[in-house]
């Protein structure tokens, strides 16, 4: 059986002490990812950036991993309010416009998210 191997990204953090991801062979699993800009280690204000934000540390994480978006096999998004998925979608029509090439996506309501945090996301990947 291939090694763990912990992947941390600069500009992403945990409170936490957990990696940014973990991979075994080509297989790729994310921690939580939100909309934190990786610049200023702030959450960014509002729902549309944190949609923003949170597209482009999936990016970097898939990046340090030697992936890109096509590598995601599914996406598992809370948010605070699912009836506000307007945001999420626009960043996800943007990231997989080609409706024949899209990965699996779970949205859930998300019960209790940390104080500020209204997107959250996990992603699963296989990079060969």
């Amino acid at each position: 059986m291939p090694k763990r191997q912990s992947l941390h990204v600069a500009g992403f953090s945990h409170k936490n002490p957990i990696p940014a991801a973990a991979r075994i062979g080509p297989l790729l699993m994310s921690g939580l990812i939100n909309g934190m800009d990786p610049a200023t280690g702030k959450l960014a204000e509002g729902l549309e950036a944190q949609c923003a934000f949170m597209f482009q540390q999936v990016r970097n994480v898939l990046a340090g991993a030697g992936g890109t978006p096509d590598h995601i096999v599914r996406m598992t998004v809370w948010l605070k309010d699912r009836s506000q998925r307007g945001p999420l979608n626009e960043q996800w029509l943007a990231m997989f416009p080609d409706a024949q090439d899209r990965p699996a996506r779970l949205s859930l309501q998300a019960t209790e998210l940390t104080e500020g945090i209204l997107v959250q996301c996990e992603i699963t990947a296989w990079i060969e």
